[in-house]
């Protein structure tokens, strides 16, 4: 059974650092995409960041130059380092991987990943 765990939400000021993790188990995501989703209440959950496997990333225009995504395929794992935090990052932020090569425009939509983590909230204060 696949399981995606996150970890590293939390609450931080304004300006402020976090650094989150997912770890993939079950099966190996080395060759697939993995993605970071968000969802603040009322509305709808939308696309933060992905990574293809061999290092292709892609951003929303909302974090692109504040967050950042890599991956450790050895330890199936996906970080969101997350930079000059706003109050507008606040949300619950989940994991997601997909089997098989999506193209730009499908790494975007969340109901073409296969596989959902439990999601961790982050909060940042004004």
């Amino acid at each position: 059974q696949v399981q995606l765990v996150e970890s590293g939400g939390g609450l931080v000021q304004a300006g402020g650092s976090l650094g989150l993790s997912c770890v993939a188990s079950g099966r190996t995501f080395s060759s697939d995409a993995m993605g970071w989703f968000r969802q603040a209440p009322g509305k709808e959950r939308e696309f933060v960041a992905a990574i293809r496997w061999g290092g292709v990333t892609y951003y929303a225009d909302s974090v692109k130059g504040r967050f950042t995504i890599s991956r450790d395929n050895a330890k199936n794992t996906v970080y969101l380092q997350m930079n000059s935090l706003k109050p507008e990052d606040t949300a619950l932020y989940y994991c997601a991987a997909r089997l098989g090569v999506p193209t730009p425009q499908t790494v975007r939509i969340p109901k073409t990943y296969n596989y959902w983590g439990q999601g961790t909230q982050v909060t940042v204060s004004s």
